[in-house]
């Protein structure tokens, strides 16, 4: 079994039986420490650590303005000790995950409800980017201010695809240039995905990339929504107040479908 180490920000899996990858793992919009995922990682052979990346101690307190050197930091830290090194993430965590490749080399990245573009955060009572680089806030797309919701709990797929259309040459600024992305790319998504249009961004990634003779992996089903189950997971409670789509049952065929790609891209026992 792998011990770990955890603290109120960060928790560390170490494997009993190491394959040489490091892995930088990241939530999504709720903000916890993927724990119980690196434990798992960690039993197939993968050192993780997994990361609060606002909202801790000394962190931005919502994902606004969050610098992207935080990931990269941690990336260099991981690098100094492992062969090969690669992030996953979630949904505004596979956000990070896509922009930080983009920026860093990586032996692998994993976006699993991925966005093609960067979008907008807000906090203090102000709207900017997720994300700065140097200091300085990345393009990031703009939200419908006309959108209201039509369901509880809220879907928020009709407004991140609405606001996509807003103003194209701000949407050009703000898509991720996965061209760059190094090593192998992994995307998972679940076609009735309710936060936000995830398959359509997994298409254009693919897109972006081969047409600058990049290749990409893509794991998909239909039921499956905005989480992913892998196998031995229990389902995830807690986050914002929101429509995910899918069941328990297809977000864990998702994750079935995609542990061999998981495992491959991350040189893991896939047993």
């Amino acid at each position: 079994m792998p011990s770990s180490i955890a603290s109120d920000d960060v928790y560390d899996a170490f494997p009993e039986r190491p394959c040489g990858t490091a892995v930088l793992l990241l939530a999504g919009s709720s903000g916890r420490l993927e724990s119980a995922r690196a434990d798992l990682l960690g039993h197939r052979g993968t050192r993780v650590r997994a990361i609060r990346w606002f909202g801790g101690i000394g962190q931005r307190p919502a994902p606004h303005e969050v610098p992207i050197e935080m990931f990269i930091d941690q990336i260099e830290l991981l690098r100094r000790d492992h062969d090969r090194v690669a992030i996953f993430g979630t949904s505004f965590g596979a956000e990070a995950a896509l922009v930080t490749a983009s920026t860093v080399e990586l032996d692998a990245t994993i976006a699993v409800s991925p966005s093609s573009v960067v979008w907008s955060g807000l906090a203090e009572g102000r709207w900017s980017s997720h994300w700065t680089l140097g200091g300085s806030p990345l393009p990031a797309v703009e939200f419908d201010p006309a959108w209201t919701p039509m369901s509880d709990p809220p879907e928020y797929l009709s407004l991140y695809s609405t606001s996509l259309t807003l103003d194209p040459a701000l949407t050009a600024a703000a898509t991720i240039p996965v061209e760059r992305i190094s090593g192998d790319l992994l995307l998972i998504a679940g076609g009735d995905d309710r936060v936000w249009p995830s398959t359509a961004f997994t298409t254009a990634i693919s897109q972006r990339r081969h047409a600058h003779g990049r290749s990409t992996t893509i794991v998909q089903h239909p039921d499956a929504g905005h989480r992913l189950l892998l196998p031995g997971e229990a389902a995830a409670a807690g986050g914002m107040h929101m429509a995910r789509g899918g069941t328990p049952r297809a977000d864990a065929a998702l994750g079935a479908q995609a542990w061999p790609q998981i495992s491959r891209v991350l040189g893991l026992d896939p047993g």
